[in-house]
């Protein structure tokens, strides 16, 4: 994912060269960094207003992004930034459990503990993402983490349903937990592949457990909020000043 700093709608829109992906990734970058909140309405008319084109291609962007699970289209009534509610959150992460248990199982008899190197170097990537408050990179590499973990397994169909659901968690925390903030610790990342080089399956599976019950219980619901100025969200920082 590319930085969203780095991808405001002035870039896009100032010299009318914004298109759907621009626009998807503006909305996207909006949504990480919380400065559109769940429920907030996309209005079509102020997007195409703020990004100078027609609403053909909002309608493309907000489908794109429905698609991801971060907007819902709802009939009649418009484009909504996603609300996940605490039963999605439940379920996604009792079936990550469920995976990545096994994931430490397979690593632990064998599968995969002569590459744990690459995964480490993952861990400080994730470490100097939040020591430089690029907290976007910081969410998504923590969930590279667990799906190069997955990777080591070699099981093609386990690292095709990880994946889906460490891309749902990502979104889904990102629209729950503070800004800055993640459960989904680096430090906790180096305590399990410590237990994994060491090949202790009890303690690895012990840690990746508690692991993945704290970011699922410390997520923070925020409130929604249904009417916003989309000209101010996505005003040069300037404006914003």
């Amino acid at each position: 994912m590319s930085d969203p700093k780095q991808s405001t709608s002035s870039n896009a829109s100032a010299n009318g060269s914004a298109n759907a992906e621009s626009i998807a990734e503006n909305i996207r970058a909006a949504i990480l960094e919380h400065r559109l909140a769940p429920g907030a309405k996309l209005t079509e008319a102020q997007l195409c207003e703020v990004f100078e084109v027609k609403r053909g291609t909002v309608r493309q962007a907000l489908a794109q992004l429905a698609g991801e699970r971060l907007v819902d289209l709802e009939p009649n009534r418009g484009a909504f930034v996603a609300s996940p509610s605490l039963q999605e959150v439940h379920e996604v992460f009792e079936m990550r459990r469920i995976i990545e248990m096994a994931v430490v199982e397979r690593i632990c008899s064998g599968h995969g503990t002569r590459r744990l190197k690459s995964i480490s170097a993952t861990i400080g990537r994730e470490r100097r993402a939040f020591e430089g408050h690029d907290f976007s990179a910081w969410i998504r590499l923590s969930g590279e983490f667990h799906t190069e973990l997955a990777a080591l397994t070699g099981n093609s169909v386990l690292c095709e349903c990880l994946s889906g659901l460490v891309a749902r968690s990502t979104l889904i925390s990102a629209l729950y937990e503070s800004l800055g903030k993640s459960s989904c610790s680096f430090e906790d990342h180096e305590e399990i592949l410590a237990a994994l080089d060491a090949g202790d399956a009890p303690k690895a599976s012990d840690l990746m457990a508690r692991h993945l019950l704290d970011v699922e219980l410390k997520m923070l619901e925020r409130p929604a909020r249904g009417a916003v100025d989309l000209r101010e969200v996505f005003a040069r920082p300037a404006e914003r000043e």
